[in-house]
């Protein structure tokens, strides 16, 4: 029985493909390697005049050739709602809202400010189930032998090119050294 309280009771942060909990590990202890990895995500565009939803340009109705005749340079977003031609760089905020990446058999991405999430992984390890703040996932800064099975981070993720947490190649189940 793995360690801490399963509060997702089996049904949140779980794989159902695999059976494999979804892990969360402090950006501090991979230090620089998220940050050098991670791509920024300035979420959904939206209208800097009303704040709804912009549709991409190539997407917007024929009307809008009439709505604004001056220079469309940069015409990559059209607010149907207020009828104007934006360019990308008006339709995000300054400062990212999250940060995310994909790539590697990896899937992660930022979560609770402070953690990452590991939402895919070629590997695994064991580890206690994290509190309520993230509901059935397995929390990587405690990892136990006895504990749920959690994707994790590979050694390279690491300074030391050594994970604190024994891992396992999810194709094979052994373990890899580093």
């Amino acid at each position: 029985m793995p360690a801490g309280i399963d509060y997702g009771l089996g049904r949140t942060n779980v794989d159902v493909k695999t059976g494999i909990r979804y892990g969360v590990i402090s950006k501090h202890s991979v230090s620089q390697a998220w940050f050098d990895s991670a791509e920024p995500d300035y979420g959904e565009p939206t209208c800097p005049k009303c704040g709804n939803a912009v549709v991409a340009y190539e997407n917007a109705t024929d009307e809008m050739d009439a709505w604004e005749q001056y220079g469309r340079g940069c015409a990559d977003y059209v607010c149907e709602s207020c009828q104007h031609i934006l360019d990308s760089g008006d339709c995000f905020g300054d400062e990212p809202q999250a940060g995310a990446y994909d790539g590697d058999g990896y899937n992660l991405v930022d979560c609770l400010d402070s953690d990452i999430m590991v939402l895919a992984s070629p590997f695994y390890t064991f580890a206690e189930f994290c509190s309520p703040c993230v509901p059935g996932a397995g929390n990587l800064d405690s990892s136990i032998d006895d504990g749920a099975k959690t994707y994790c981070l590979g050694h390279d993720w690491f300074e030391e090119g050594k994970a604190p947490y024994l891992v396992y190649s999810v194709e094979t189940g052994e373990i890899v050294n580093p």
